[in-house]
């Protein structure tokens, strides 16, 4: 075994310590470093991680009961997901998103849909290829991709943070492996038509490469916008990866239980890679997610008033800036994407915002916006009632800015 010598202070050629690592090339994730940050100001408020304020439906509970007194419900269990689970998982998807489960598809449980991303780019990747990101991007998704070995191609969306089609085809070069759409999207909030994904899904299938279709907010829309998932076109199923979560929608954050449908080609390499990095989902977590699917949709959806009433109160709140403050529409998902007319950086008005006024978002340089200052609001940890508080904060910090 290697030691390194006592009292030796300069780097020893070879030091392996001080060897270069692939995590060099990886951005620090945003959000532990804003949460040490709240961590020494405490009182404040956070919206900056994307959670929802309420818990899991109370079914999840008999579920469990039920599922781990099973004799063998301690030991490892199938790499892709209890049958129970999985089953309950292809009645969803042909129920909410026009997803039939053949033969040529397989679904695979994941530990949240952060893993089934990772599992995606793994799965169809080799090192030195390239995926495209839409910008504003998910900060873990760019992350995923350069842990790969891999270069995200970033393709700039409109004002309104919607696709661009032309500018994502002009993007696509020999060593494009997939395309990224996020619907309803993180960081902006903004719901794509099925129009502009069809389009994106086409140009995958003329172009094949792979469309890899992140819908964790399927449930959260406004404005009577519907959701989209892409894998539910006409000759999808041989080039789409359809990702989802029950964090968000079933208020599940900490069970970490998403899900992924992939063309049947990729499950050896799937499984390869699941059994590698977790060889299950955690079982008690499937139990609870067989639970809260047997609830079903319709838990999710009673807050969404509440939740659009808050979008609401932020919306009023924030026109009466114009254009010292503007919001994109925003008919999705539980996020605001502001941008600031001010020459200083986002991460500074970020620090600022929670040192001086006790209210926390994420600056949009962690979403791969460098030019302009773009802050990312997430009110889904607020209810009508506590909103107020948070609107009252933030406010008083870009009048400060003024």
């Amino acid at each position: 075994m290697w030691c390194k010598p006592l009292g030796h202070d300069r780097p020893i050629p070879g030091d392996p310590v001080n060897h270069p690592s692939r995590m060099d090339a990886v951005q620090s994730p945003i959000i532990p470093v804003v949460a040490d940050l709240i961590r020494q100001h405490p009182g404040t408020l956070s919206l900056g991680q994307g959670i929802v304020h309420y818990g899991p439906p109370p079914e999840i509970h008999a579920a469990i009961s039920e599922g781990m007194a099973q004799p063998h419900s301690h030991r490892y269990q199938a790499v892709t997901g209890i049958p129970a689970l999985v089953e309950a998982i292809a009645h969803k998807l042909a129920r909410d998103n026009g997803l039939d489960v053949d033969d040529r598809r397989r679904i695979v449980v994941t530990a949240g849909s952060n893993m089934a991303f990772m599992n995606a780019v793994l799965a169809i990747t080799q090192p030195g290829d390239e995926i495209i990101l839409q910008t504003p991007y998910y900060f873990n998704h760019e992350m995923a991709i350069t842990m790969a070995g891999c270069q995200p191609v970033l393709v700039a969306t409109d004002q309104d943070h919607q696709l661009q089609p032309a500018a994502i085809a002009a993007a696509i070069t020999p060593r494009t492996r997939a395309i990224v759409t996020i619907s309803p999207n993180n960081p902006t909030g903004a719901v794509y038509p099925a129009a502009a994904l069809e389009a994106v899904n086409h140009l995958c299938r003329d172009r094949q490469i792979y469309h890899i279709s992140d819908e964790a907010y399927e449930y959260f829309t406004y404005d009577d916008r519907p959701h989209c998932s892409p894998g539910g076109f006409a000759g999808a199923a041989d080039h789409t990866l359809s990702l989802f979560s029950l964090s968000k929608s079933y208020g599940f954050a900490s069970w970490r239980i998403g899900y992924m449908v992939i063309p049947a080609p990729l499950i050896s390499a799937v499984r390869k890679i699941q059994d590698t990095l977790l060889i299950c989902p955690p079982v008690v977590s499937q139990y609870a997610a067989l639970g809260a699917l047997q609830r079903g949709v319709d838990y999710c959806r009673q807050f969404l008033p509440a939740l659009d009433q808050v979008r609401q109160q932020w919306l009023t709140a924030l026109a009466p800036w114009g254009d010292r403050c503007t919001v994109a529409p925003a008919q999705g998902a539980f996020y605001l994407f502001l941008r600031l007319n001010t020459p200083r950086s986002a991460l500074d008005i970020t620090e600022d915002l929670i040192r001086h006024h006790g209210v926390a978002v994420l600056p949009g340089s962690a979403f791969g916006l460098d030019q302009g200052c773009f802050l990312r609001l997430a009110y889904g940890v607020l209810d009508p009632t506590t909103a107020p508080l948070a609107i009252d904060r933030l406010v008083a910090g870009l009048q400060a800015l003024t």
